[in-house]
């Protein structure tokens, strides 16, 4: 077989494994399994939906998250017992005769509304409990998608690199050919295996990136061995998201607002409890006193009260007020923050979203005439193997950044999902890709 139909077997296989310009722009991309052992190629395909659906039902810091939602129903509950009553026993005298006994009960009145402001602390740290548990959703619904794409885009590269691999193998045996057969220099074998030794090292890498990716993301719902399952794309979708100023309205409603407005009302009820401090309680006696000298009981009634000279609970009163007031600052601050993420996110998702609609409209398409043109001509004489290598190196690299920047969206919109309602059934509303 004559060396230059080498390499168009070559260019054959490379236009086989990626599509033309028109298909990239007709149909989304798609991932699936390849011929390498360290791609996943068994069982059906992992979704994104599945992954996070995983790590939400398994993950188990947010079991431990959801946890404290328990133990805040715990103490909600002792928050609202009533005191113990105290009985006790005295013997004065040990003769018979002239001894006294005395049995009283004791119950301690809480006064100045201090069990409601328990209860109500309570009831405050549980909800606050409950905001935290859905922050932390929120957040590991995020991480897992980032690190989703993360291993698929490593999943991407693999099979780039496998391609580019094969090409280059089949580039490098047609120029050892054209070169035995006298057509070109041995610098043209040199340059083609230094493209084939290349080639290897970035599918090492590649591979290698994989592998750490599907531990990471298999990780998030407790596994210890890497995910298993192909992972697949989520069809393409350019829909733009809603205005700027209009998620910022929406930002009032995230869960880290939310927390944030329950951390204060959780420090303004602590603040009432301590001012219920500030009232002493009053303990009544009751009970009946035995003596022995004279053959008679006696009624004994008391009241208990403390004197509040010197503690009035003045201090932790005010510590509690310079945490509200603090707790105040901070949500202010929590607002401020979140508008800046939220801008930024906003922003990364319009950019990422512009750059894949260029990439696949107009980028892409012309690198791959380019190549097509490259491949044609070599096939006439007109181009050297050189420029069809550099053709195939081009859009090699611009196809990688294309699977990149489509992925970078993805995680854009998840962290967009961080601030604002990601789950909206409304599709003039709807964050997440």
């Amino acid at each position: 077989m004559h060396p230059k139909y080498l390499f168009l077997g070559a260019a054959v296989l490379f236009a086989q494994a990626f599509p033309s310009a028109a298909q990239l722009t007709a149909q989304p991309l798609v991932s699936g399994p390849t011929t390498q052992q360290q791609i996943p190629s068994t069982g059906v395909a992992l979704t994104l939906e599945e992954a996070v659906a995983k790590a939400l039902a398994a993950n188990a810091g947010l079991r431990a998250t959801a946890l404290d939602v328990a133990i805040a129903e715990g103490a909600r509950r002792q928050a609202g017992l009533f005191r113990n009553p105290e009985v006790s026993f005295v013997r004065e005298g040990t003769q018979r005769g002239t001894r006294t006994q005395t049995v009283q009960l004791s119950q301690v009145l809480e006064l100045g509304g201090k069990r409601s402001a328990r209860i109500n602390l309570a009831e405050r740290e549980r909800s606050l409990a409950v905001g935290n548990l859905s922050v932390a959703r929120t957040d590991l619904r995020a991480e897992v998608t980032a690190a989703y794409f993360d291993a698929l885009s490593a999943q991407e590269r693999v099979q780039i690199a496998q391609v580019s691999l094969d090409v280059a193998s089949k580039a490098s045996f047609a120029a050892e050919r054209r070169v035995a057969a006298g057509r070109v220099s041995p610098v043209e074998q040199d340059r083609s295996g230094v493209a084939l030794s290349t080639a290897r090292l970035e599918l090492s890498q590649a591979q290698s990136e994989l592998s750490i990716a599907l531990l990471t993301l298999a990780a998030y719902w407790g596994e210890t061995v890497a995910v298993s399952r192909p992972l697949v794309a989520p069809g393409l979708d350019l829909a733009p998201v809603p205005s700027l100023n209009e998620l910022q309205q929406r930002l009032d409603s995230s869960p880290q607002m939310r927390r944030a407005r329950l951390q204060v009302e959780r420090e303004e009820a602590q603040v009432g409890v301590d001012r219920s401090q500030r009232i002493p309680d009053v303990t009544l006696i009751v009970g009946s006193k035995k003596d022995d000298q004279i053959g008679r009981s006696q009624t004994v009634l008391g009241v208990s009260v403390p004197l509040p000279l010197f503690n009035r609970n003045q201090g932790s009163l005010q510590a509690s007020l310079s945490r509200a007031e603090k707790a105040r600052t901070e949500l202010e601050a929590e607002r401020l923050r979140l508008n800046q993420s939220l801008a930024s996110a906003y922003q990364r998702t319009q950019l990422y979203r512009e750059q894949v609609r260029t990439m696949r409209d107009d980028v892409l398409p012309r690198a791959q005439r380019v190549f097509d043109a490259a491949v044609t001509g070599f096939e006439a004489g007109k181009f050297s193997f050189l420029d069809v290598l550099d053709a195939q190196r081009t859009l090699l690299q611009i196809r990688t950044q294309y699977i990149q920047t489509q992925f970078d969206r993805y995680r854009a919109a998840a962290d967009l999902g961080r601030f604002v309602d990601a789950d909206s059934t409304t599709p003039n509303n709807r964050i997440a890709p």
